[in-house]
């Protein structure tokens, strides 16, 4: 529902957003209920948007696009803007870093990595976090979480690296549907081209050797070849560009990637817990 003390939450681009699409429907002539009945959305959600009592959704301003932009791609701009002002505020910083990787290589511990859950799976997740978020926020979430997806299908291929620990394929979330589905999509992952998926064994610290008991790590190579390092941990985050420091944790992958199963034998795992037969 709309309120009053959402106006304070909204940021600066979902303002922009609103002051141009209030702006635009003013000088075609159209009512608050016109343009929203042109966009499919009620006189009521167009009033909450320039109001700022609802932010901007990612579909709401497509349809703005293709009832007010006129071709100019004014509002399809703003969207990944305004996707970014939603992301939690730890991430921000990471998220375009992601987005224009050259590679990545990932480790993950406690859930599959968030560029590679599916939406049931993300929206499980989000919504059984403390604090309990709230309907709208979960879906705002979930949204930007899918929108990283498409560094998948980028034109300028990335090359993606991602281990995740075995606890994390046998730790169900949501529901055994879910967590089946989850688990296919990672094999299907598995088989992209541009995708190297590898499994830390439960067993893997039996040797004497254990390189994941730290936790979650994401390593990027940029556009420039520059190599940065992003941690997170209970909703704080640390974005690492010292070489050395990025050095060691580039070094720590390494162990990792060596004590995980090779990608064959990792695949084979992740179809075999997901009850896919070959």
């Amino acid at each position: 529902m709309a309120r009053e003390e959402n106006k304070e939450s909204v940021g600066p681009a979902a303002r922009m957003a609103a002051a141009v699409a209030k702006r635009l429907r003013m000088k075609k002539g159209l009512t608050q209920e016109q343009l929203g009945a042109q966009m499919g959305f009620t006189g009521a959600a167009i009033s909450a948007m320039e109001r700022l009592l609802h932010p901007v959704s990612d579909d709401m301003l497509v349809q703005l696009e293709r009832v007010l932009g006129g071709g100019t791609g004014i509002f399809e701009e703003m969207r990944e803007l305004v996707r970014l002002e939603k992301l939690p505020e730890q991430f921000r910083g990471y998220a375009p870093i992601e987005q224009k990787a050259v590679a990545l290589w990932l480790y993950a511990n406690h859930v599959v990595h968030g560029l590679f859950q599916t939406e049931a799976y993300a929206r499980a997740l989000i919504a059984g976090g403390h604090p309990e978020p709230s309907p709208e926020r979960v879906e705002e979430l979930v949204v930007a979480r899918m929108a990283r997806k498409a560094l998948f299908d980028r034109k300028q291929v990335c090359e993606i690296e991602l281990i995740l620990d075995e606890s994390v394929l046998r730790r169900p979330i949501g529901s055994e549907e879910i967590m089946r589905e989850q688990l296919e999509y990672l094999a299907g992952c598995a088989r992209r081209r541009n995708v190297n998926l590898q499994v830390l064994a439960l067993d893997a610290g039996l040797g004497g050797e254990y390189a994941g008991d730290r936790g979650m790590m994401n390593l990027v190579e940029t556009p420039a070849h520059d190599h940065v390092a992003f941690l997170e941990i209970q909703g704080e985050s640390l974005l690492i560009t010292d070489r050395r420091k990025v050095s060691t944790y580039t070094q720590r992958y390494a162990k990792i990637r060596a004590q995980a199963l090779d990608p064959r034998n990792s695949l084979g795992l992740t179809e075999e817990l997901a009850g896919v037969r070959r």
